[in-house]
């Protein structure tokens, strides 16, 4: 891996002892067939050419209208790859040991900051061809609006929009990754909560001690 400048991939100076352990972007080809739904767009085009090839008078015109159905089809399909190329080349994926951030966005790019404390959950959906999708449910009061996620969006996730790694290669991995610090910053918290000391008042004090209550 090579050598992360944090200060070009986070959104403000990282604390002192706040480590990179991951950061990548989207696969291109995985981004633009699960994200821009380009599978869904090649059967309809594939469905409407064999439709007006059969509904042809004869075989010159099934050879006709088939072939401008497949350039437009082309046309399409080629509109979703750039568009992947767009997103997955200015999008970016950090995880630190105490955070994930997203950069999204191709003509004003925006940062998504998520401290583990506003990480309730991680699922992760893997992929035939090694890569996965990793949406964080975030605890309740916090909102990230979908639009300004997406194409960095668990689907059709609207009224609670979840942010996701989408088509990271190594997607096992990756979600491992992310697991294990998830649960080490749980940890750390729960070590801290259990080693500070109880607020309690004068009068509870004296009580917990055995002694009498000041008038």
């Amino acid at each position: 891996m090579k050598t992360v400048d944090l200060a070009k991939l986070l959104p403000s100076d990282v604390p002192p002892g706040e480590q990179v352990l991951w950061h990548g972007r989207p696969e291109v080809i995985g981004l633009m067939r699960r994200a821009f739904r380009a599978d869904f767009v090649l059967a309809y085009f594939a469905a409407l050419t064999i439709w007006n090839g059969a509904s042809a008078p004869d075989l010159a015109a099934a050879a006709l209208i088939s072939g401008k159905t497949v350039l437009i089809g082309a046309a399409a399909l080629a509109l979703l790859g750039l568009l992947a190329w767009a997103h997955a080349r200015a999008s970016l994926y950090v995880i630190t040991t105490r955070r994930l951030v997203m950069k999204a966005g191709v003509a004003l790019p925006i940062f998504i900051n998520l401290p583990f404390s506003q990480i309730e959950s991680a699922a992760v959906k893997l992929h035939s061809d090694g890569t996965a999708d990793i949406p964080v449910a975030i605890v309740k009061g916090q909102r990230v609006a979908y639009l300004a996620l997406w194409p960095h969006a668990r689907p059709f996730r609207f009224s609670q929009p979840q942010p996701a790694l989408r088509a990271v290669a190594n997607g096992a991995e990756v979600a491992d990754t992310l697991s294990r610090a998830l649960l080490a910053a749980s940890s750390e918290t729960d070590a801290k909560r259990q080693a500070a000391p109880s607020p309690v008042g004068e009068d509870a004090a004296d009580a917990l001690a055995g002694r009498p209550a000041a008038a």
